[in-house]
């Protein structure tokens, strides 16, 4: 089940030409694995109905594998469709039946397959009648592009190959073609577009058709960082389309944009990512997509050609309105200005239905938190306007608005000038973000834990909008390789986000400086430093961190020349092996509380770390000799770390929380040495009151170390902490989702620098790898990739009666419950077919296993008890 092509079901104009395909194994027998695999790959449905595959037959494979499988079947041709089902023999033998049939679709393929050319609007300018818009030049209004056509003939197949230098909504015939926003996503457009596909054979219609799109500055030419930063690739938006239809009698055309095209505005007079949308319903173009509309007054399009700019196919899951959030209340705090409380602070905008005279002014205006007058808290968003503005075009119908081309963070909207009372049913906010399907879920018997989770998740919904970004709201919004690395381990627990960060390691890839050094942001724009600790780090520990959690090696194989520039870099500058050079902008443990921990130390910790993976990857990918060298590399960089930092009594310079994490969770101590590192840690935190101080730095690895050194219990006392700085601080002041910063705001301060306190900020929730992998248990043993070997291992504690988590793996379904009744405690687990799981469990003083009821055999050992299962569900009980 759950068939997939390069991560994707069903993908339409990849460019993959081998591409790697996986499935799922599903039973409801125990201890179920795969013994052999065949697939079947055809070049029509009907082949593929009558059990052939004309264009790959594997034949019975004996393998376990079930993911990454590479098609080495008949070369495919660009805009090829392929049919593809699988089965599979179990380990006795036993055949499944066929699975229900999957397709992909080739693209484009090369550059020379576009017909068409790029497309502007000539003389595009501001619409200075608006003030800001005045001030504010790279305010553009929204192109209009149309193009008709004529078709006499039955169409069998129709694709739209389609991007923007700057995002667009592609048109058919008076209708929105497909449901995603925000296209065609960010990347760095001197590097790489991405193109979508669109399946419009069932919209083509007999006789006149139009082909359009509205087009807007998005990441191309808008404002996109501080400062009023701008226009990054370009000034004005340009738009490329394909239409190839495919007709019943074997013939074929292709509409291309070119200078057959007109444009106009219509009534967007800006939409910008940063700043707001403006919208003049009055000046709308009804029909300006249809057939039988008039374009008169409308202006040929400008062509330039094509360059050598890849245009690529888009690989990951593209952005969607997601969700609908209604108001929890509706407050007017003088007359005619409404406070909106979604009760959630998210990534989107709001909708409006309104209903009055033409030109009447609705302006909404957007905040993560209020102020102690119940006014928006604005500041915090610096240089960001996150101001949209509805005129209406009157008539006394009924007018939805929602921004084409904007989006906010935000859990507030202020409402002034709407015509009549204001309630629940005229305004709800649209979540929107990259479409990641869930992955898994936590949950215990802690509401306040529990809640913790939900903020995790909501951050990483709300950040992860085409690339990982820091913050939705301000004048920011960018893809920091810091925060990205820190919080993967928890982002690939909560969503999948396999093709997601695909995506974006090609745009780290594409930030890589010629000498090698990785970006601190990437897409690499507004920031155009690189180098720095922690950050650029980002580039080897993401592909890492992909291959252990899916089991893909084609990342590293991808960026391996780029991952070994940069590992050559680091020694290039750095002869002794200890990071004392050029640490870019060397940003340590961000936004620590009362620590200070050494940046050289950081950085040469992750070097180290660097090394060890990959050293790892090299052995994944058959590079023994690269292996062999970065483990003496390793070697080398840990033995002048302790030589440089560590002194006498076992401490380490620096002495902070963050100092002993990276040295205990990177390896860096020998054997005898480790014990005392984690006294230290703790001692650090008894002296702080049991609570943290580490930054984004340290935070993502303290309650790891804490857990795998034998202190378990002060982990949860962190993860339990009420009072400041902790998790559970900003939740009981009302914190929806991760706050940038510990102190983002305290009762004895109030905010924090409004130049850096964002309140939806990922990076301090990467305690959620945590809670799935010790408190749930849920964990590959080590040496493991793709959660083909389990390891189930809750750490327990009394603070808790129960905790359960879920993770959909590549093998499938993965389930740990666990829970305390007086002295017995009982673990329920699921382990999906194909899957085995090492079960660990707490002895305390109880010695007696049951599964089931039964008595089970254990090997017990540190006051653990260990067995091994397959798949299936489990019920075991330490009594």
């Amino acid at each position: 089940s759950y068939l997939r092509t390069e991560y994707l079901e069903n993908p339409l104009g990849i460019d993959v030409v081998r591409p790697r395909l996986s499935w799922i194994v599903t039973s409801d027998q125990r201890n179920q694995v795969q013994g052999a695999y065949q697939i079947l790959v055809a070049s029509d449905s009907g082949t593929l109905d009558a059990d052939s595959g004309d264009l790959w037959d594997t034949g019975r494979v004996e393998s376990r594998d079930t993911f990454h499988i590479v098609y080495a079947g008949a070369p495919l041709e660009a805009r090829q469709p392929v049919w593809w089902k699988v089965r599979y023999w179990n380990g006795d033998g036993v055949s499944s039946a066929w699975s229900q049939t999957a397709t992909w679709e080739l693209g484009l393929l090369k550059l020379v397959a576009w017909q068409g050319a790029w497309i502007e609007q000539p003389g595009l300018a501001p619409d200075t009648s608006i003030p800001e818009a005045a001030e504010l030049d790279a305010l553009l209004p929204a192109s209009l592009f149309r193009r008709t056509f004529t078709v006499d003939r039955e169409v069998t197949r129709a694709r739209l190959y389609a991007t923007a230098r700057g995002v667009y909504e592609p048109r058919l015939n008076g209708a929105r073609v497909g449901d995603q926003v925000l296209a065609p996503g960010w990347t760095d457009y001197n590097r790489r577009i991405q193109v979508q596909t669109f399946d419009l054979t069932e919209a083509i219609q007999l006789g006149e058709n139009v082909l359009g799109a509205e087009v807007g500055t998005g990441w191309y030419a808008g404002y996109v960082g501080w400062k009023h930063s701008c226009r990054h690739y370009g000034a004005t938006p340009q738009l490329l389309m394909q239409l190839h239809l495919d007709y019943a009698d074997g013939t074929s055309e292709v509409i291309a944009s070119d200078a057959d095209w007109n444009a106009s505005t219509g009534a967007v007079r800006y939409s910008d990512f940063i700043m707001g949308e403006y919208r003049d319903a009055r000046l709308e173009q009804p029909g300006w997509d249809a057939a039988g509309f008039s374009a008169k007054g409308w202006t040929p399009v400008r062509v330039s050609n094509i360059n050598a700019v890849p245009l690529v196919a888009d690989c990951s899951p593209p952005v969607r309105a997601l969700e609908e959030i209604e108001p929890v209340s509706i407050t007017e705090v003088q007359p005619g200005v409404h406070i909106v409380d979604l009760g959630q602070n998210i990534a989107g905008w709001a909708r409006l239905r309104a209903a009055g005279d033409a030109g009447t002014r609705i302006t909404l205006r957007f905040a993560e938190i209020l102020n102690p007058d119940g006014s928006l808290y604005i500041t915090n968003l610096r240089s960001a306007r996150a101001t949209d503005t509805y005129i209406l075009r009157g008539g006394g119908v009924e007018e939805v608005f929602e921004p084409l081309f904007s989006w906010h963070g935000f859990r507030y909207v202020e409402v002034t000038g709407y015509p009549g009372p204001l309630d629940g049913s005229a305004i709800v906010g649209r979540f929107v973000g990259s479409d990641t399907t869930p992955a898994g879920t936590f949950e215990c018997s802690d509401p306040l834990v529990n809640q913790l989770q939900r903020n995790i998740g909501w951050g990483q919904r709300g950040n992860f909008l085409s690339v990982p970004t820091d913050c939705p709201q301000r004048d920011e919004r960018l893809g920091w390789l810091g925060d990205a690395q820190v919080f993967i381990g928890t982002a690939t627990g909560n969503m999948d986000v396999a093709s997601f960060f695909t995506k974006w390691m090609r745009d780290v890839t594409d930030g890589q400086s010629p000498d090698g050094a990785f970006p601190d942001v990437a897409p690499r724009a507004v920031d155009l430093a690189g180098g720095a600790p922690a950050w650029a780090d980002c580039g080897v520990i993401v592909p890492w961190t992909m291959w252990k959690t899916y089991g893909d090696t084609g990342i590293i194989d991808e960026h391996w020349s780029a991952m070994e520039r940069w590992m050559d870099w680091l020694e290039r500058e750095n002869p002794d092996h200890l990071w004392r050079h050029d640490r870019g902008k060397d940003f340590g443990d961000w936004l620590s509380i009362g620590a200070d921990t050494p940046k050289e130390l950081i950085g040469t910790a992750y070097w180290a770390y660097d090394a060890r993976l990959m050293a790892e990857m090299a052995d994944a990918t058959g590079r023994p000799s690269d292996a062999a060298r970065y483990r003496e590399r390793f070697d080398a960089v840990a033995a002048a770390f302790r030589t440089a930092y560590m002194r006498d009594d076992g401490s380490i310079e620096g002495d902070t929380q963050t100092v002993y994490c990276l040295a205990l969770h990177f390896g860096l101590l020998e054997e005898h040495q480790r014990a005392r590192a984690a006294e230290l840690l703790v001692a650090d935190i008894a002296s702080k009151d049991g609570h943290l101080s580490t930054g984004f730095v340290g935070v993502s690895y303290l309650c790891h170390v804490l857990t795998n050194h034998g202190y378990p219990d002060v982990a949860y006392q962190l993860l339990h902490n009420e009072t400041f700085p902790s998790w559970k601080y900003s939740i009981l002041h009302g914190a929806t989702t991760i706050w940038e910063r510990w102190d983002g705001w305290t009762e004895d301060g109030g905010f924090q620098d409004p130049g850096m306190n964002s309140f939806n900020h990922y990076s301090l929730g990467s305690v959620g790898e945590w809670l799935r992998k010790s408190v749930a248990g849920i964990d590959v043993t080590p040496g493991s990739v793709g959660y083909r070997n389990i390891r189930i291992q809750p750490a327990i504690d009394d603070s808790l009666t129960w905790a359960e988590g879920t993770y959909d793996s590549m093998c499938g379904p993965i389930r740990s419950r666990w829970e305390r009744d007086g002295d017995t405690l009982r673990l329920n687990v699921t382990i999906p077919a194909n899957a085995e799981a090492e079960i660990v469990l707490p002895l305390r003083t109880h010695r007696e296993v049951l599964e089931d009821g039964s008595a089970v055999h254990a090997e017990l050992q540190d006051g653990l008890a260990r067995l091994t299962v397959g798949s299936g569900d489990w019920t075991f009980t330490v009594r």
